[in-house]
């Protein structure tokens, strides 16, 4: 299963995409691509830079709060590069694996390297969780009975605990449940959760913002009370790890919630494909990273040798 379900994923991510497009048409595609405009491009660039200015800080709060060395410019970097194969590829987390354990073995120490990106990832989902529970209690989304209720709430925490416990006692498992429970312990610090909350916080406001933007351009007239329910549950939606670059989950979800909105379910299908498209165009700086890790990777260093001893040249290993 383990060899398949990459497959099946991405099978499930096109089934959902050609079952829209049969259901509403290609129109509402075609109209997404078309509703791209040079404002809603450069605005889409300008969210991107903030949000990923705001996650890269977030990154580098935790990360020092562990031990490990990084700075903002390199942590910009890195998340732009990190966002734009998320985008491209099929998974939507192997960028996020490849800062990781890049940043691990360059600090040194790969596991906390990778437990710094899972401890980043973690807050920002739990802030995301936090706002959309509080956007549905206060605006619940017309049509949609989706809050979650005690008894889900339980079995989600029953399952959780069920799993640590089984963990616990494979001996490899239970080292890494104990390292990263003492990292964790580590980042319960009055200098860092609250800045990471507010970070977070902040980024959600982008993504929101993004939303807002794509369905303006997808010539949505609904208000942002109308809309904020809907947006909220999609960021939501976009965490289920079937998808093809983003486009799947979302799109079926966002033409359900229009359509019960009575926004018109052609509407958020476009309104899905506008932001999937404005969100890799946020991410195309991370090319130009990748572009420059490249050619640094490829250029010869020179090693410097004893007094008298000629210079000789070695090529850097590629990153």
């Amino acid at each position: 299963m383990k060899k398949f379900w990459p497959w099946l994923r991405l099978l499930l991510a096109v089934g959902i995409l050609v079952a829209l497009g049969l259901r509403l048409g290609t129109g509402a595609f075609l109209d997404g691509l078309r509703a791209i405009d040079a404002f809603s491009i450069a605005a889409a660039l300008a969210i991107g830079l903030v949000t990923t200015v705001l996650s890269a800080g977030r990154w580098v709060l935790v990360a020092r709060r562990l031990g490990l060395p990084l700075t903002l410019r390199t942590a910009v970097g890195d998340y732009y590069r990190a966002q734009l194969v998320n985008a491209v590829l099929p998974a939507g987390v192997l960028g996020d694996v490849h800062r990781a354990v890049h940043h691990g073995r360059e600090s040194g120490d790969v596991g906390r390297g990778v437990r710094a990106v899972f401890f980043e990832r973690m807050a920002g989902q739990v802030v995301l969780i936090g706002i959309g529970l509080a956007v549905l209690l206060t605006h619940p989304a017309p049509g949609l009975d989706l809050a979650p209720d005690g008894i889900t709430a339980g079995l989600v925490v029953a399952g959780l605990a069920l799993a640590a416990a089984v963990g616990w006692q494979i001996r490899p498992v239970r080292r890494v449940l104990v390292n990263t429970l003492a990292d964790g312990i580590r980042l319960l610090s009055f200098r860092t959760w609250p800045a990471v909350l507010g970070l977070s916080a902040a980024t959600v406001a982008g993504y929101v913002a993004m939303f807002l933007v794509a369905a303006r351009a997808a010539g949505s007239d609904a208000t942002v009370t109308q809309l904020a329910p809907v947006v909220v549950l999609a960021l939501l939606i976009m965490a289920i790890p079937v998808n093809i670059g983003g486009f799947g989950p979302r799109e079926a979800f966002l033409a359900v919630a229009f359509g019960a909105a009575g926004l018109g379910a052609a509407q958020g299908f476009t309104t899905g494909i506008v932001y999937g498209v404005l969100a890799l165009i946020a991410a195309l700086p991370g090319a130009v990273v990748l572009l420059v890790s490249r050619r640094k990777a490829q250029q010869p260093q020179v090693v410097a040798e004893g007094l008298g001893q000629p210079r000789e040249q070695e090529l850097a290993l590629a990153r």
